[in-house]
């Protein structure tokens, strides 16, 4: 048991509760464990702890000094019961037992000696208020075990009893399917001992260490009158959990200052067991009775029977957390698994057979393994995105988390706290700290779609990240580091843009580690009845119609459209036609397309006469044989005779971007007639 510190004063007298792991300090400041008021005490007076099995006490370099048993304390010294120390006007002695504190304190003090008998009774005086429960027995050894105590006198009824009950109980134990299945079989089992209220709490981990009181966690109560459950003591429960033995408690019905910070005063218990639930240096929690009947009070047996339970219930109970754990993980697992083939299967819309779509595959499981950083070129809706998803779904990062972030949407201060993120009143609005996308696809892969679009401060900052250096949020001070790998987008000439001062230089070249290509869907319209068919079978099962197919017709419509919005387009188009669809089957009539796309015969690619620049608008009548290439290149010089040079509206009649335009007429090395 842990001893009492008895103080005496003139100002009056109290007692305080003194613990083996903690030292308590004694002095004038008030966050000393024994506050000692009075000009004659130091702030930090002296201060009494426990080591090596033996109570001792040490000076702190006081002014006045301390003295022990009329001796000056120099250094530290052995305090022993019935010793006393003197701190100015204090005197202080340390006892087991109230009944038998030293003569001159309760003589001087005027005290009448408390007796075993009326030892309750100090808990009613101001004068010797118990601090914690008063532990009337506690035992570590099973006795219903082989050699135990109890086995010897089986042959008496109530033992004979006890035994039959634990058999029963652990035929019953062992029927638990879950550790709360067993936890409520044990406090039904212990129904027998006269508890009002019972509780089976268990340890977030199992541990051979010392157990901290705050992880257990209630998992089975009973209580008659639908209490709610308050914990147990955290004395005791210390207590149990670094000792591994049992203890049987009682407690003062009328103690205000316990009811006040321990659930015994609010159920008015008599009598308390707290009992390990144990094996071998392992324990799992522990099992918690109240008795508040004074005519039934817990006993020695009922500890005994407890404990007992207790150690019957821990095996079992470790197998059952182990199978939970291993079916808890097993049921990750198969989340992981199958969100991934969702992503894989659903979100992924790298469908195709084409030798393009091949190729692009190929290059994205060669890619995606390295931690480099990959540029992702591209017109608009050809489905860069799409791309940089497979390419994290296929790298050692795909546990990780996969972060979007479109450059082009938002103004020059937005998109920095959103990249980075900003501390707390960093701007107006800043109300609270924000972590940026760099910070959120930690260890994992970060995809900012129309990279071309950053500002120049943007680029010098992100540029340092792309090179492993950390970086503070907006209105921070704290260097942030970040394991993240960068996948990046854009439909720009990032050449142009780089020639024109637009975009960094340095910035390209560490965007440029790894390129991919991802081409219009009009170069490759093989592709176009598979995507078809996976974007309607994906909405007729998302809008729960019936829908089988395309007549010939509609594939027909829809391979000899050049889909100038690509695969994003082709998708809107299908989604609106399985809404418009009557029928099992999408015909032509149920397709509408956009007016900026055009009709064209699709073929294979193959040389084709053409006599001059304007044969390829269909203005001329002789015949060459040309390239495909060739003849691309004079139908966008004719598109742009047209239109006096305007790219704007000449992009728009071709169905491209105005940046593939300016692409292919800088590849093809022509200009504006007359410009310099």
């Amino acid at each position: 048991m842990n001893p009492f510190l008895v103080v005496k004063s003139p100002r009056g007298q109290k007692v305080h509760r003194l613990f083996q792991e903690k030292t308590t300090t004694l002095g004038r400041d008030p966050k000393n464990s024994v506050v000692l008021e009075g000009q004659g005490c130091s702030r930090h007076h002296c201060e009494i702890y426990h080591r090596d099995g033996r109570w001792w006490v040490r000076d702190l370099n006081s002014r006045n000094g301390t003295r022990l048993d009329r001796s000056p304390l120099d250094g530290e010294s052995e305090f022993l019961p019935g010793s006393v120390l003197q701190v100015s006007d204090y005197e202080l002695a340390m006892t087991y037992d109230l009944s038998n504190v030293p003569g001159e304190l309760v003589d001087s003090a005027g005290l009448e000696r408390p007796t075993d008998d009326s030892l309750e009774a100090v808990g009613d005086l101001d004068t010797f208020p118990p601090h914690e429960p008063t532990i009337l027995t506690s035992t570590t050894s099973n006795p219903f075990l082989e050699g135990g105590a109890r086995v010897a006198a089986a042959e008496s009824t109530s033992l004979g009893q006890l035994f039959t009950r634990l058999y029963r109980l652990s035929l019953a134990m062992a029927k638990a399917a879950t550790s709360k299945a067993l936890a409520e079989t044990v406090l039904d089992g212990l129904s027998m001992i006269p508890a009002d209220n019972s509780a089976f709490l268990l340890l977030a981990s199992p541990t051979s260490k010392t157990a901290d009181p705050a992880d257990l966690e209630v998992l089975a109560f009973r209580s008659p009158d639908q209490q709610t459950y308050r914990p147990v003591s955290t004395y005791l429960s210390q207590k149990v959990l670094s000792e591994r033995q049992a203890v049987l408690a009682r407690d003062a019905q009328e103690d205000s200052a316990l009811s006040e910070r321990d659930s015994l005063g609010q159920f008015k218990a008599k009598s308390l067991i707290c009992a390990p639930i144990r094996q071998d240096s392992t324990v799992y929690g522990l099992v918690h009775l109240y008795s508040s009947d004074p005519n039934r009070p817990l006993d020695e047996e009922s500890l005994e029977y407890t404990l007992a339970v207790g150690d019957q219930c821990a095996g079992l109970l470790a197998n059952l957390l182990n199978r939970e754990k291993l079916a808890e993980g097993l049921a990750q697992e198969r989340d992981a698994n199958a969100r991934l083939r969702e992503q894989l299967g659903l979100e992924s819309e790298l469908v195709g057979g084409s030798p393009s779509m091949q190729g692009l595959k190929q290059r994205i499981g060669r890619i995606a393994p390295t931690d480099s950083t990959v540029l992702i070129r591209g017109e608009s809706g050809v489905g860069k995105e799409l791309v940089a998803r497979a390419i994290h779904l296929s790298s050692r990062r795909r546990q990780g988390p996969f972060v979007c972030m479109n450059c082009a949407a938002l103004t020059e201060s937005l998109l920095e706290s959103e990249l980075f993120g900003h501390e707390k009143g960093s701007f107006t609005g800043a109300t609270t700290r924000k972590l940026g996308k760099f910070e959120q696809a930690q260890r994992g892969t970060l995809f900012l779609d129309e990279v071309g679009e950053m500002s120049g401060a943007i680029q010098a900052k992100f540029l340092r990240v792309l090179e492993g250096h950390p970086f503070e949020r907006v209105g921070g001070a704290s260097p942030v580091q970040v394991d993240v790998r960068v996948v990046a987008a854009t439909n720009r000439d990032l050449e142009q843009a780089v020639d024109s001062g637009q975009f960094r230089k340095d910035l390209y070249f560490r965007l440029q580690v790894v390129e991919l290509h991802v081409e219009p869907l009009r170069d490759h319209p093989a592709d176009i009845p598979l995507l078809a068919e996976h974007f309607l079978q994906r909405f007729a099962r998302k809008s729960g119609r019936s829908i089988r197919g395309f007549t010939p017709a509609a594939l027909a419509k829809l391979t000899g459209y050049d889909w100038p919005g690509n695969v994003r387009e082709l998708q809107n188009t299908i989604e609106r036609s399985v809404v418009l669809c009557l029928g099992e089957m999408v015909d032509a009539s149920d397709i509408s397309l956009s007016g900026l796309g055009h009709f064209a015969e699709v073929s294979a690619p193959r040389p084709v006469a053409v006599s001059s620049p304007s044969a390829a608008s269909g203005e001329g009548e002789g015949e060459a044989e040309v390239s495909l290439e060739a003849l691309e290149q004079r139908h966008i010089l004719g598109v742009l005779d047209r239109t006096n040079w305007n790219k704007s509206q000449a992009a728009q009649i071709l169905g491209i971007e105005r940046s593939t335009l300016d692409r292919k007429l800088k590849r093809y090395r022509v200009s504006r007639p007359g410009s310099s």
